[in-house]
C-alpha cells in the first residue's frame, strides 16, 4: 500500500504541471483572442480557464485519495480520485455546451470578422505546449495506474487537438472563409464533449465495480498455473483509484495441513503482484470434491 501512496503523490505533480500550463494558456488565448478577433481561439481559451478548475478537482482528489484508511473508509480513500475525473467530465460537459451555443449562434450571422495573424501562431504554439504535457501526464499515468491523471492526460491531448483546429479554422478565415474560424470554435466545443463524455463513462464503470473481462480472465490463468491450484472457481477484481482489489476462490487438496494451504495463498499472491501488478489479494481456500 505504501508504494501506492507513494504514486499518488507522484500523480499530483501531474496536475500541478497541468493547471500551471492552463493558467498561462488560458490567459494568454483569451487576451489575443480578443484582441484579434478569433471566435476559435477565445473559445479554445474558455476551454482551457475551465480546464484549470477540471484540474484542480483531480488535485483535490489525488490529495485525497493518500489518507490512510479510517473507520468509515477500511478501504481507504482511493476512490477519491475517481470521483475526481468524474467531476472533471462534468465541468467540460457544461464548457462544451456553452461553447457550442455561442459558436452555433454566431455561425448563422451574416458578419464573421477575419481575425488577425497572430492568433493562428498562438493557437499553433498552445497546441506545440499542450502536447508535451499530454506526453508527461500519460507517461506518468502508466507508470503509476492513475486514472485521474489518464483522464487529464486525454484533456491534454484533447486541447493539443483542439488548437491545431483553432490553427486551420484562423488561416482558412484569413484567406477568404470567413465563416471558418467560427465552423472551427463549434467543432472545437464537439471535441470538448466527446473527451468529457469517454472521461465520465470510464469513471462511471469504475465506480460502478467494472472491470475488463480480459484482464480477469488472464489474472485467472496465472492463478491456474500456480503449484497446488485444482481449480479457481471464481475469481473477481474491482478498481479503487490505482489499486486493484481481487477476491479469488482457490481449490486444493483436501488432505492439506493450513501451513501447506497457507503457502498456496502466498504463491498465488506473488503470481498475481509479479505478472498484474496486483496488490491486493484476498483468497479463499476450499478442498477439492468434498
Amino acid at each position: 500500500m505504501e508504494t501506492a501512496y507513494e504514486d499518488i503523490k507522484k500523480g499530483e505533480r501531474g496536475a500541478w504541471i497541468s493547471i500551471i500550463a492552463y493558467l498561462f494558456l488560458s490567459t494568454l488565448k483569451l487576451t489575443i483572442g480578443w484582441m484579434g478577433a478569433s471566435a476559435a481561439l477565445k473559445a479554445d481559451g474558455l476551454n482551457n480557464s475551465t480546464d484549470i478548475i477540471a484540474s484542480i478537482a483531480i488535485l483535490i482528489g489525488l490529495k485525497i485519495s493518500r489518507k490512510p484508511p479510517d473507520e468509515n473508509h477500511r478501504y481507504g480513500h482511493f476512490r477519491a480520485e475517481t470521483v475526481a475525473s468524474l467531476i472533471a467530465a462534468f465541468i467540460m460537459a457544461s464548457v462544451a455546451i456553452q461553447v457550442l451555443i455561442s459558436a452555433g449562434t454566431s455561425l448563422f450571422h451574416a458578419n464573421h470578422e477575419t481575425p488577425d495573424m497572430i492568433t493562428a501562431w498562438t493557437a499553433l504554439f498552445a497546441a506545440v505546449i499542450m502536447y508535451g504535457v499530454y506526453m508527461y501526464n500519460a507517461r506518468l499515468s502508466k507508470k503509476i495506474n492513475s486514472q485521474s491523471i489518464m483522464a487529464a492526460a486525454q484533456d491534454n491531448r484533447s486541447d493539443a487537438l483542439v488548437s491545431i483546429g483553432a490553427f486551420i479554422g484562423i488561416i482558412g478565415s484569413r484567406f477568404g472563409v470567413d465563416w471558418l474560424d467560427t465552423l472551427t470554435a463549434f467543432i472545437v466545443g464537439l471535441i470538448i464533449f466527446k473527451t468529457a463524455w469517454d472521461i465520465f463513462a470510464e469513471a462511471s464503470l469504475t465506480l460502478t465495480d467494472a472491470f475488463d473481462r480480459h484482464k480477469i480472465e488472464d489474472m485467472q490463468k496465472s492463478v491456474e498455473k500456480v503449484p497446488g491450484v485444482r481449480s479457481v472457481p471464481s475469481i473477481k477484481a474491482r478498481s479503487h483509484g490505482n489499486i486493484t482489489f481481487v477476491d479469488v476462490v482457490i481449490l486444493v487438496d483436501p488432505d492439506l495441513n493450513v501451513v501447506e494451504s497457507h503457502d498456496i495463498t502466498e504463491y498465488v499472491e506473488e503470481a498475481l503482484l509479479q505478472e498484474h501488478d496486483i496488490r491486493a489479494t484476498h483468497i479463499h481456500i476450499e478442498p477439492n470434491g468434498r
